[in-house]
């Protein structure tokens, strides 16, 4: 990566591990308007790093859980609901 995207990700790592210590998810786009108001480009960089880290952070989760289902013979859990479930294949 170049070093706008090292730092907009560095940046997002912080703000996610800021989240439960501020206690308010309004944490990331706050830091994204003081971003945007000198360079929209690193904006986009740091929410996009955001999204990413947090979508990851959801998805291992899940994956955490449907494996201790499996092993404990549970029935699988129906994954959260996401924007790609409006779309139609």
């Amino acid at each position: 990566m170049g070093i706008m995207e090292d730092l907009a990700d560095d940046l997002a790592k912080e703000t996610i591990a800021a989240l439960d210590i501020v206690g308010s998810e309004e944490l990331i786009q706050d830091v994204a308007r003081v971003i945007g108001a000198s360079s929209v480009t690193t904006q986009e960089a740091f929410l996009t790093a955001a999204r990413v880290r947090l979508s990851e952070a959801r998805a291992r989760e899940y994956l955490r859980k449907r494996i201790a289902e499996a092993k404990s013979g549970q029935a699988a859990s129906a994954p959260p609901p996401g924007s790609e479930d409006d779309i139609e294949y």
